[in-house]
């Protein structure tokens, strides 16, 4: 079974490894994460060297299909996240 990583497992981290308390690790990254959100609701990208890039982006309006009954239906326009892998945690992940 795969073991998932939660906020409280990088608080307990940020707490062993770089000695904050526990409610100060949890508050750094609760501030961490609501910055993230807000540049992404404000369209921007998000690139973490050595991790990640988040690129958010707008999808316009479509016409789309029910593949089971052939209706056709008006797909509204929404914004979507794209994540993308940078190159050493691709690496990292084919390492095994």
């Amino acid at each position: 079974m795969t073991k998932t990583i939660t906020r409280a497992d990088i608080a307990d981290a940020l707490y062993r490894e770089l000695g904050f308390s526990h409610a100060d690790s949890f508050k750094l990254i609760d501030q961490i994460l609501q910055n993230m959100i807000g540049a992404l609701a404000d369209g921007e990208e998000i690139k973490i060297s050595k991790f990640a890039s988040f690129i958010p982006h707008q999808k316009t309006q479509r016409m789309g299909r029910n593949p089971k009954t052939g209706d056709k239906h008006v797909i509204a326009p929404r914004r979507v996240l794209s994540f993308k892998a940078s190159n050493t945690l691709k690496k990292a992940l084919l390492a095994d």
